[in-house]
């Protein structure tokens, strides 16, 4: 009888790329079947990471303030409501593929090891941080999961000495990318599903397993481990967390933990930074 083969699904498509894609390091005296993956944006860094990184290429006049504008409000569209609107993970797509259209991945590589050394290191929280150590010292490796490209995941990772990343997987030909994304943005039901075929690749028991995010946008990854923790969260994680009885741990300031508990407090802040970035860059040209 011929078997029927089901249709596999972008996120399933983009998970499975970006598990094969994830580089590892090996740990000592290893706990094989448990690991930890940490969100990126707002959980292990503050702010959006590839905002950080589109800022850093913009000082170096690799494109106008005015495209980091559109980028930022782009981004924070697509933080607040790209769980519900395709128009806008489309139009998130777009501008995450922008700005790297025709540069090297050696380049983006180089660029972004510099720009997290200027920009991005002195913006990871130090609790999340202890967080991601302690596991490491239990034996367990650590992921990052996270929509960023998975070239800037990997340094973000190398540099604090993780295991690796998964990240989207931007398609490239002769060492150039092309614009194209292969498979899907590493979001929501895609981080899940790449966090099952890194399962299946490592042989981790993922009722042993631990995530750690701020938005409701992963829920997915955060229901498919016998461990999941909120750090940070915005008001709709917050609330699952506490029904769900999951521990929630909030590393903000008083003021920025007050905002949990209005609506799109996350999205709106995000979209604020970056408009009060990309004003003070365009100050900054305007002075030279």
């Amino acid at each position: 009888m011929r078997r029927l083969l089901r249709r596999r699904t972008e996120a399933e498509i983009a998970g499975e790329v970006a598990a094969a894609a994830a580089v590892t390091a090996p740990v000592t005296e290893p706990d094989p079947t448990a690991a930890a993956f940490f969100d990126v944006d707002n959980t292990m860094m503050r702010g959006a990471s590839i905002y950080h990184f589109a800022r850093g290429l913009a000082s170096r006049g690799l494109f106008t303030t005015g495209d980091l504008l559109k980028f930022a409000i782009g981004q924070a569209l697509f933080r607040v409501r790209g769980n519900e609107n395709p128009a806008h993970i489309a139009r998130a797509k777009e501008t995450a593929l922008a700005f790297v259209v025709g540069l090297k991945v050696e380049d983006v590589v180089r660029l972004g090891e510099e720009i997290y050394d200027e920009v991005m290191a002195d913006r990871i929280w130090a609790g999340t941080r202890a967080l991601a150590q302690g596991h490491l010292d239990r034996g367990q490796r650590v992921w990052l999961v996270t929509a960023t490209p998975v070239e800037l995941s990997r340094v973000i990772a190398q540099r604090l000495g993780l295991t690796g990343a998964l990240g989207t997987v931007a398609e490239t030909e002769n060492g150039v990318y092309t614009g194209r994304l292969v498979g899907d943005l590493l979001h929501g039901p895609a981080k899940a599903e790449a966090v099952k075929a890194l399962a299946r690749r490592e042989g981790l028991d993922l009722s042993r397993c631990t995530a750690y995010s701020d938005s409701a946008n992963d829920l997915p990854l955060l229901r498919l481990v016998g461990h999941p923790c909120a750090i940070n969260p915005d008001s709709e994680l917050l609330e699952y967390a506490r029904k769900s009885d999951w521990p929630v741990r909030d590393f903000r300031t008083g003021r920025k933990a007050t905002m949990i508990g209005l609506p799109i407090a996350a999205g709106a802040g995000a979209l604020a930074g970056g408009v009060a970035a990309a004003i003070a860059l365009r100050k900054h040209y305007r002075s030279l």
